[in-house]
């Protein structure tokens, strides 16, 4: 199946683009406030939701990573991050916490250096092995 064999790259693709997505976000804002006089509207909600999906494809990407890595501290490492990053999303959309945007940043990028150590240096030889595992 091409996505078990491709989920790093899926992973570290869609880790990457959330990344891009947060980086440009405060960018957005600048420019709607720049418009704010001329348009009411707010931030587009394709836009603000666009994160939730991030997360279920890496949410996917994990599952099928982790099936076929030969390290056990990876399957939780990538676990541990996606959770992270779960929690810092739902924390933006709701305001429980005071965060420093910047901190989005490390669980992405995390999860991007992770699918790349794990498909570079992590692979099962056989699903025998993986499976043990």
């Amino acid at each position: 199946m091409v996505l078990k064999q491709k989920s790093d790259t899926l992973g570290a693709l869609s880790s990457g683009l959330c990344l891009v997505h947060c980086v440009f976000t405060p960018f957005l804002f600048v420019i709607q406030s720049h418009a704010a006089c001329c348009s009411h509207e707010e931030v587009p909600f394709w836009w603000k939701s666009i994160d939730v999906l991030f997360l279920i494809i890496s949410f996917f990407a994990i599952h099928k990573s982790v099936q076929t890595t030969s390290k056990m501290w990876m399957k939780y490492a990538m676990w541990i991050t996606w959770f992270v990053l779960t929690l810092i999303i739902i924390n933006e959309h709701f305001s429980w916490m005071s965060l420093a945007e910047e901190t989005i940043y490390i669980p992405s990028l995390t999860l991007v250096f992770l699918h790349i150590y794990n498909s570079k240096y992590c692979q099962c030889s056989t699903d025998a092995y993986c499976d043990v595992n």
